[in-house]
């Protein structure tokens, strides 16, 4: 029996539990969101690991053979590719732990080798390939209204998820209903399994609605994006804490998020790699914070340059006073 190991995009699917047949498949029928399978070449690295639909990560070595989905991420920081870019020879990469396939085309001088894949084929049953749509169910439309928190960032790695696990902790605390939901970025599973683990009452992403990432025409995501709000007020929460990956500049559509919440917004935390960054989304994005956070509030020096540049006080979610504070005029947004 051929053992393969599933990446956290397939948890939406039963390929685990369900036979399944792997084909080569010509290009001219590979689109996004395409299962297909991996194996493993080279030797195993750094990043040679897989985050499993349970979220666990586990190594892999060469010879391996990987369940993932085709896509594409454009990090600031680490990596960009895309499965358009994928040679006649097969070579692809885990772009992410997740699963998210594709051919690196620019890596960070600082990371390590990504791990790297030779096309097997796509994952087929009864001679169809099978993609990420094949296993959503009907999605009932529910109006939005929520009150909702939007965490947004400067760039990846800016203390999103941090910021996002105290503010569910201290609203757990006073007894809200809360729902935790990563709305733009690549696929990984770990950021709302740390809202799960927060205290969440339930958590969503973008991978329930059928995306391996959010890097894709606006109009197809303004429609995934309104399933994945069905999902969330379906549950009838108090309070949902959203986060944006990466930034709002970036081509993970954060522009059309904010146009869809719109006024259900009530209060905007901004986490920044720097105290420069915290400007210059500001004047580039033209929204304001309500508080500012992150990597560049650690320390008092930083604190005072935000305030310097933008004039917005900034609040460390590590420091316990700071959270206090931060909390303070949360809480005071959302008049609980």
């Amino acid at each position: 029996m051929i053992k393969y190991f599933f990446s956290s995009l397939t948890r939406i699917s039963n390929l685990a539990e369900e036979a399944f047949t792997v084909e080569p498949r010509d290009r001219s029928g590979w689109a996004t969101g395409d299962y297909v399978v991996g194996e493993v070449v080279g030797r195993a690295g750094e990043l040679s690991r897989v985050e499993l639909r349970s979220g666990r990560m586990i190594e892999v070595v060469e010879g391996d053979l990987v369940v993932g989905a085709w896509g594409s991420r454009r990090a600031t920081l680490e990596a960009v590719g895309d499965w358009r870019d994928i040679t006649d020879d097969g070579t692809f990469h885990a772009m992410t732990a997740a699963g998210l396939f594709g051919r690196v085309t620019s890596l960070a001088p600082l990371m390590p080798p990504i791990m790297r894949l030779n096309y097997v084929g796509h994952v087929t049953r009864t001679g169809q390939k099978m993609t990420m749509d094949d296993f959503l169910p009907p999605i009932p439309n529910v109006p939005y209204e929520a009150p909702t928190l939007l965490i947004i960032g400067t760039s990846m790695s800016a203390g999103k998820t941090t910021a996002a696990k105290r503010i569910i902790r201290h609203l757990k605390g006073i007894g809200l209903h809360i729902v935790g939901t990563k709305l733009t970025g690549a696929g990984r599973y770990r950021d709302v399994l740390a809202m799960w683990d927060a205290g969440a009452d339930d958590v969503f992403d973008f991978v329930d609605v059928g995306l391996p990432s959010t890097i894709v025409e606006p109009e197809e995501y303004r429609l995934r994006l309104r399933d994945l709000l069905s999902l969330v007020a379906a549950r009838k929460p108090d309070i949902v804490v959203a986060e944006a990956g990466a930034s709002p500049l970036e081509p993970y559509n954060g522009e059309v998020v904010l146009e869809e919440l719109g006024e259900n917004v009530r209060c905007t935390v901004l986490c920044a790699s720097d105290p420069y960054a915290v400007s210059g989304v500001i004047a580039g994005f033209g929204y304001e914070p309500d508080v500012v956070a992150g990597i560049a509030t650690n320390t008092t020096a930083s604190v005072e340059l935000v305030r310097k540049l933008t004039g917005h006080e900034g609040f460390s979610f590590m420091i316990a006073e700071e959270s206090d504070d931060a909390f303070d005029v949360i809480r005071a947004r959302f008049g609980v």
